[in-house]
């Protein structure tokens, strides 16, 4: 019923969790912790009626109510209450590891839930059931079927559920290994817990660091973190003396660099990491290939061509692009959202996936182009602009724009 990190292999327990175990066993800094792996899953819904187990959307959200209904089997939680044991009984994060999930083919980048700071068996129990509900929410379905996956059959529809050592984050990110000698390591960084770049809630510093060792940078206004406060997860905001400081240092990025080389060679090709700096120490908390690599930081050429009146920011998805702009602010837009519009949003959190598998492409007020929202955005061939503070006042909702998610740049061309 659980399974060692360090033993933890793709086959039984999902891609996030095979990788972390591989990481693991390599001697690389990866948290302690364990596994719920297929089996359990698959002894939760045996007697569910197989074709909701399918995935079909229209029995999809019967199918993840009837698993969030189930009891919490006694014998499960002594399991879970051992096994924490074991770790000391700390605070645990508790993070889905899907079959087929984090592929070169398709990551599933936030589509299935993930939970920081839960503490005690019971309530680690109820972390994993919503894990596995998660593989028939809305924008798991819309993943899938964007990703030509929506038909496949229940056995490959599987859920194993991690639960590792939570770690007060001081800063983290994400980094893109290079793909060949002649690129770079790519960083993300901000204060606090990950959530906040993946999740692409604040727009983060960016690092370059060379073969040769060294470093670029851009240093990012990060106004706000995510931090555990107590069994809570807090936003706060950032004293204003350190909002515009480096997150992280260039030493740090090189070893940052180094350390994702070392995870590199462990799969044979380049990895989307993401990572924590706790108590001093680096942490890798996840690996996955590079599914769709971002566009360069630098101005292609042509770049002398962009319009005057365009508004530029960060370059997130590769194409270009003409509709009309929708501003969304929230789910209670969903619904004006239309077939070849261009999402205009504060950021896009992943229940938005189902918007961006209709949208002609997408612009985040804030964001990095290692986070969620970008990479879905490249797995789905979208061009996106990252990062253009305040694009859901400066631009207006239905007016046309053309935006170019190759060199970041928004047009506004006319009104409807």
């Amino acid at each position: 019923m659980i399974v060692p990190l360090t033993e933890a292999v793709a086959d039984t327990c999902g891609g996030k969790a095979g990788a972390l175990g591989a990481l693991h066993r390599a001697g690389l800094p990866v948290p302690d912790g364990f596994v719920v792996p297929f089996a359990a899953y698959l002894a939760a819904v045996r007697d569910l009626d197989p074709r909701r187990l399918a995935g079909e959307a229209d029995d999809a959200d019967a199918t993840r109510r009837a698993i969030e209904a189930r009891p919490v089997h006694a014998a499960f939680i002594d399991a879970l209450g051992r096994a924490l044991g074991g770790l000391g009984d700390p605070p645990v994060a508790v993070r889905s590891s899907a079959a087929g999930e984090d592929t070169g083919q398709a990551s599933a980048a936030g589509q299935h839930e993930s939970f920081l700071a839960v503490r005690g068996a019971g309530e680690v129990a109820k972390a994993v059931r919503a894990c596995w509900a998660s593989l028939f929410s809305s924008r798991a379905i819309a993943y899938r079927a964007v990703s030509g996956r929506h038909d496949r059959p229940s056995d490959d529809l599987l859920m194993a559920v991690i639960v590792q050592r939570h770690l007060d984050a001081e800063v983290s990110g994400v980094m893109f290994t290079p793909s060949d000698r002649n690129d770079a390591t790519r960083i993300e960084a901000s204060w606090g817990l990950g959530p906040s770049v993946v999740e692409g809630r604040v727009t983060p510093d960016t690092y370059r660091v060379a073969e040769d060792g060294s470093v670029t940078r851009t240093v990012a206004d990060k106004q706000k973190r995510l931090d555990r406060h107590g069994a809570r997860l807090v936003i706060r905001d950032v004293p204003a003396a350190t909002r515009n400081r480096p997150a992280i240092d260039d030493a740090t990025a090189v070893r940052l660099a180094e350390l994702g080389e070392r995870a590199a060679a462990v799969f044979g090709g380049p990895q989307d990491i993401e990572w924590a700096i706790a108590g001093g120490r680096t942490w890798v908390l996840q690996a996955r290939p590079v599914t769709a690599a971002p566009p360069p930081s630098t101005a292609p050429s042509g770049a002398a061509d962009i319009p005057a009146a365009a508004f530029k920011a960060t370059p997130g998805s590769h194409g270009t692009v003409t509709g009309t702009a929708r501003i969304v602010r929230g789910p209670g837009d969903f619904a004006r959202v239309r077939p070849g519009d261009i999402l205009v949003c504060p950021f896009t959190d992943p229940a938005w996936t189902p918007l961006l598998s209709i949208a002609a492409g997408v612009v985040t007020e804030t964001g990095g182009v290692l986070s969620h929202a970008a990479i879905v955005a490249r797995e789905h061939a979208i061009p996106a602009v990252l990062g253009l503070a305040n694009a859901t006042s400066r631009l207006r909702d239905g007016t046309v724009i053309t935006i170019d998610g190759t060199t970041g740049t928004v047009t506004a061309t006319k009104s409807d």
